[in-house]
């Protein structure tokens, strides 16, 4: 499989958090030519390098911000967090941040889906979704990825497991009127992340 480019894998962090307008409050650090023409990473690498930084997100959201903020009894996450003042929730969070990433015309997308979805809109939207899905339900070490089409161009998309990271996440999916499954402990399979992106031009062609 023909690599996809370094600059990749550099700039999905700038995607994630930007769309690669900034990096913190300091300039975008600038690469040198020789450096994108000749390293490459695979689609795999890529993907992974994105997955990472998105589980560290989440996980430092839900640790340091809602968990935190629910001891300290200044403010809990909720479902309805507009009208009730509140934190989102994680997934709703991640969620959020997938649309925003998405707006940006970077061609990354990532979401949250589910076999058990609260909402249908969160369930698989294909086949490969809902292959990949069960694949890391039975057996959580698996990341289940592939290329796939829309339109006429490839796209890598890779499915790696959601686990239940704390209390809120359990408590929510098993109280929740609409939800389908009720039994989930800390540590589950909740679901899984979803992400992909455009491959470089030569393999479109």
């Amino acid at each position: 499989m023909t690599k996809t480019l370094v600059c990749c894998g550099v700039l999905l962090v700038l995607m994630i958090h930007g769309g690669g307008t900034g990096w913190g409050n300091e300039a975008v650090p600038q690469l040198e030519e020789p450096l994108l023409s000749e390293v490459g990473f695979s689609p795999e690498v890529v993907a992974n390098y994105i997955h990472a930084v998105i589980a560290a997100d989440r996980a430092l959201y839900t640790t340091h911000v809602v968990e935190r903020m629910n001891q300290e009894r200044i403010v809990i996450a909720a479902e309805a967090w507009k009208q009730r003042k509140t934190l989102p929730l994680p997934a709703q969070m991640l969620l959020m941040a997938g649309r925003m990433v998405e707006m940006g015309g970077t061609g990354l997308r990532y979401r949250l889906a589910s076999l058990w979805p609260i909402y249908e809109e969160n369930g698989p939207a294909s086949v490969f979704e809902e292959t990949g899905l069960q694949v890391v339900a039975e057996d959580p070490s698996e990341i289940y990825s592939g290329i796939i089409k829309r339109g006429n161009k490839k796209f890598f998309k890779a499915i790696y497991p959601d686990f239940a990271v704390s209390k809120e996440c359990v408590n929510c999916h098993n109280g929740h009127i609409l939800s389908s499954k009720r039994d989930y402990k800390l540590g589950d399979v909740m679901g899984g992340i979803i992400i992909s992106f455009p491959l470089p031009l030569e393999e479109n062609e």
